[in-house]
């Protein structure tokens, strides 16, 4: 893998990044901002991260930790949204270092920020006042629950959102507590809305020349995400559910106990339907009036499962992958992540990368043809004043 990155980067060193002309300053913590700021930093822009001298706080998200070769340590957590940056150290709550803030600013193109709202004003660091300087700026304001509404003085974080915003109710088991999704997905979801909103306004300064304003609230993005599920409350009335891992429009579309332990049966289409049934040795199971059609399977979904189980359990894990694949049926493993990053898909594809001072990371997933994303640094070091 690492000679495989080496390689590319020689081949392409030429070439300008997508972002090679953007600068961004990246004033936002934990996750949505970083990480939003990260997806502009693999891309090319030259991303600045002011950081208090004290450090982001996911620095100390531990353990585990990595130790640098200076002897330094940060949590493996702030190295998931911090690569591709360059920082400095600045209390901008002290004269001097606003100044020099303010400074690196009026020459920027985008700033990232993620403080509680009118938090930044008192210090002439809000949009209104940084545009006064800077009237091209792009502005991104990421809070829990937005500029405005009875609820946009509150924290927001995304286990708090996932809770708010519905994401609980539909996820675990019905007859269990409900769960939270095992990363913090709003935060993520809000950094890639964060990454296009930013765009779109690049864009529109270019044909306008017209800087502007972007305000992103996490219980926005979460009720965006809702997706399907809300689309069939605010479509028909219904309140979805906790069902597990059974998709509530399709089936099967869950985990199946086999001799080994489970797969994840995807089945989208009447078609994929017949070729499982097939290749379970029961090809009269898609005739059955019971099971012919998605809306009749999803209506009878415990009596499929039951036909279903015990012919499952006749074979591994790994031989009912295969004919998923021979028979055009989607089936595959739920791997554990070691089993993830070493999958030979995810190696062939490159996305897991090693940068030069030696840690490993995941890679950006976008592959473009023309700017590929070829550098890959490690977060920066705790910045010294």
């Amino acid at each position: 893998m690492r000679q495989f990155a080496t390689k590319i980067l020689m081949t392409h060193t030429t070439q300008i990044s997508a972002l090679a002309n953007l600068t961004v300053i990246d004033m936002s913590r934990i996750l949505a901002g970083p990480f939003a700021a990260q997806n502009l930093a693999d891309m090319g822009a030259k991303v600045l991260k002011i950081e208090h001298p004290n450090g982001d706080d996911t620095r100390k998200w531990g353990p585990p930790f990595v130790t640098r070769s200076d002897g330094s340590k940060d949590a493996a957590y702030y190295f998931c949204a911090n690569r591709n940056k360059t920082n400095i150290a600045l209390d901008f709550t002290q004269a001097a270092d606003r100044e020099r803030l303010l400074a690196l600013i009026r020459n920027a193109d985008i700033l990232i920020e993620n403080y509680k709202v009118g938090g930044l004003a008192k210090y002439g660091l809000d949009y209104a006042s940084i545009r006064a300087i800077n009237p091209s700026i792009i502005y991104c304001s990421i809070t829990g629950f937005g500029q405005n509404g009875p609820y946009k003085d509150r924290p927001g974080y995304d286990a708090l959102i996932q809770a708010m915003g519905g994401l609980m109710s539909i996820t675990g088991e019905a007859e269990q507590a409900p769960q939270k999704v095992g990363v913090a997905v709003v935060d993520l979801m809000t950094a890639m809305y964060a990454t296009t909103a930013i765009l779109a306004a690049v864009n529109h300064r270019h044909v306008t020349g017209e800087g502007q304003h972007i305000d992103l609230a996490l219980f926005d993005v979460q009720a965006a995400m809702l997706a399907n599920q809300a689309a069939t409350y605010l479509l028909s009335g219904q309140v979805p559910t906790r069902q597990g891992s059974v998709h509530p429009s399709i089936a099967p579309y869950q985990p199946m106990r086999v001799q080994d332990g489970f797969v994840m049966l995807a089945v989208g289409n009447d078609s994929q339907f017949t070729q499982l049934c097939q290749a379970a040795g029961l090809p009269e199971l898609a005739q059955d009036e019971r099971f012919a059609t998605n809306a009749q399977r999803t209506r009878n979904r415990k009596e499929l499962e039951s036909v279903l189980e015990p012919v499952l359990l006749q074979k591994t894990l790994d031989e009912w992958v295969v004919l998923g694949e021979q028979n055009g049926f989607p089936c595959g493993p739920i791997n554990t992540i070691d089993r993830v990053l070493a999958d030979p898909q995810i190696r062939a594809r490159d996305m897991v990368v090693r940068t030069a001072e030696g840690f490993n990371l995941v890679a950006n997933p976008i592959r473009f043809s023309a700017t590929p994303i070829i550098e890959y640094q490690s977060p920066p070091s705790i910045p010294k004043k």
